[in-house]
């Protein structure tokens, strides 16, 4: 599947213990660690939460969040091009009142005034 990439050492069957990792501590702090077995991993699933899962489902687990976002993606692409729509049509209509209204003003100070 195409949530691990072929480099990734912890497929189901690839015996890797003692392979130095990163661990992270924070968004921005990472310590050295050592990788203790590849069938299970650790997998943060946001705001602090970690959900221990079989190498295999943790592929699944990633492909399904890719799937997901994509197509959130999708459609906030879609809803952008409309309001980019939107947004020239309004700029258009405003030129087009802006122009009248000052044509409007050069026609009235062009006509004399009568007394």
């Amino acid at each position: 599947s195409s949530g691990i990439n072929a480099e990734w050492p912890l497929r189901p069957g690839k015996k890797v213990v003692d392979k130095d990792i990163l661990v992270p501590l924070t968004s921005s702090m990472y310590v050295p660690g050592k990788l203790a077995s590849n069938s299970h991993v650790l997998i943060d699933v946001g705001t602090g939460y970690h959900i221990k899962m079989s190498t295999k489902d943790a592929d699944g687990y990633f492909d399904r969040i890719t799937e997901y976002i994509t197509k959130k993606m999708e459609i906030v692409q879609k809803n952008l091009i409309e309001k980019d729509k939107l947004r020239e049509v309004t700029s258009e209509i405003l030129q087009l009142k802006i122009q009248a209204q000052q044509s409007q003003s050069q026609q009235a100070q062009q006509q004399p005034v009568s007394s």
